[in-house]
């Protein structure tokens, strides 16, 4: 990886830092040229647009949580198992300070048509697939009940995770994690009987 890729990189993890702050709509290439004491022109290089780096930021941060959150579950037996580690690493996710990204993101662009508007619906799209499919293997493998409906039990899934976002975030809930825990020990035993 040369210098400039280096650059690029460590300028999107900042960015995606300030975004699960202040929101994508929040992120300028000027905030960010202060953030990371680089020229505005320079980023202006690497972006070319606000869009471009709001886009961009949201693909980092999902290769991010594929490496963080995903990698581990899928090294986990198929399954409760790995839908355990799956959700484990994503409340360890939405711990970080301002939360989800994708959370924000999804509801500060849910009615603002345009490429990033695409961007977080074709990622929300590819997560609930992941979980579906995950769902689907424990159906497969006999973990689960064979009626068991994965795209259904995937909705349910991230909705826990959704919920625990405001529980935790917005409303400080000090029981946020013990009561997302408890209704994905629910889900999963509903998927087991």
């Amino acid at each position: 990886m040369g210098k400039g890729e280096e650059t690029r990189l460590a300028v999107l993890d900042e960015a995606a830092r300030v975004a699960r702050a202040v929101g994508l709509g929040g992120l300028t290439i000027g905030t960010l040229a202060e953030r990371t004491a680089l020229s505005k022109s320079g980023l202006f290089g690497h972006f070319k647009s606000k869009e471009s780096l709001q886009v961009q930021v949201l693909q980092h941060a999902r290769t991010r949580f594929v490496d963080r959150v995903v990698r581990a579950a899928l090294a986990a037996p198929r399954g409760e198992p790995r839908l355990r580690v799956l959700f484990d690493g994503w409340l360890r996710w939405e711990a970080a300070p301002g939360g989800c990204l994708f959370v924000t993101a999804a509801a500060e662009f849910h009615h603002q048509p345009g490429v990033v508007r695409e961007e977080v619906v074709r990622g929300e799209r590819d997560m609930l697939d992941m979980i579906s499919t995950m769902f689907r293997a424990g159906v497969a493998d006999g973990a689960f009940r064979a009626d068991l409906d994965p795209d259904q039990a995937a909705y349910e899934f991230n909705g826990i995770l959704l919920v625990f976002h405001q529980a935790f975030h917005l409303l400080e809930d000090e029981r946020a994690e013990a009561r997302a825990r408890l209704a994905l020990d629910t889900l999963l035993d509903r998927a087991r009987r």
